[in-house]
């Protein structure tokens, strides 16, 4: 028994300095992922020798430190996830952590030009130019509504001025909705469904994002949900 107690200390001991030089993040780290292996071998070794009662009430608990541990790894966004739009005469891409758009135009006066780079005269001259085109509009107005929140009482803005709809490119393709719900080619059902959630999070109308990509997210989900049935 003396020998037992001589070892616990001595184990205790040696988790206390360990504990005392690490980092709290690391130690948080480290319990969550050997925490319930630690509590699951306590529970099997009392098991072994009799105490059923205190093992498995240790085996359940170390399932259910697992199980949250689990929901909360994937209740966090993925870094660096990016979902990629285009249309005639723009690229764009959203961040899914910041939820900011970034682009590039394909087309028209200023074509190879990053939007970042335009000045606000100059995006309004854009706007105008993509009369024609109304996804491509729609896209560069869901810019607009991030970078200058109050851009449509500008008098240069020429909202809702002329034919601002053009008709549809055509049915999104697989690989289009893959890029535009950020994911890689073959990913599941559940994962598609988890994108389509996160980014109608940040984009909705209703918590003030845009309709055009709202549209476009619930497009891609159905595309690609279509051949998971």
């Amino acid at each position: 028994m003396m020998l037992y107690v001589i070892t616990g200390v001595a184990v205790a001991l040696g988790l206390f300095y360990v504990f005392m030089r690490a980092d709290a993040a690391k130690i948080a780290l480290s319990l969550r992922l050997v925490g319930p292996i630690v509590l699951a071998i306590f529970g099997a070794g009392m098991m072994l020798i009799g105490r059923v009662g205190i093992g498995g009430m240790a085996l359940s608990a170390a399932l259910g430190w697992y199980g949250a541990g689990r929901v909360r790894r994937n209740a966090r966004p993925t870094p660096g996830k990016r979902s990629h739009v285009r249309t005639a005469a723009l690229e764009m891409e959203l961040d899914h952590d910041s939820g900011e758009l970034d682009g590039v135009v394909r087309a028209g006066a200023f074509d190879g030009r990053a939007l970042g780079d335009l000045s606000e005269e100059q995006l309004f001259e854009l706007h105008a130019e993509l009369q024609g085109d109304g996804e491509s509009r729609q896209l560069l107005e869901a810019y607009l509504d991030g970078r200058l929140p109050l851009w449509r009482e500008n008098p240069q803005a020429d909202v809702g001025g002329g034919e601002t709809r053009a008709p549809a490119s055509g049915p999104m393709t697989k690989q289009e909705a893959y890029q535009v719900l950020g994911l890689e080619p073959g990913a599941g059902a559940a994962d598609i469904r988890k994108a389509h959630r996160r980014l109608m999070q940040k984009l909705h109308p209703d918590l003030g994002g845009s309709s055009f990509l709202a549209a476009r997210i619930n497009e891609a989900k159905d595309v690609l949900l279509s051949t998971h049935g």
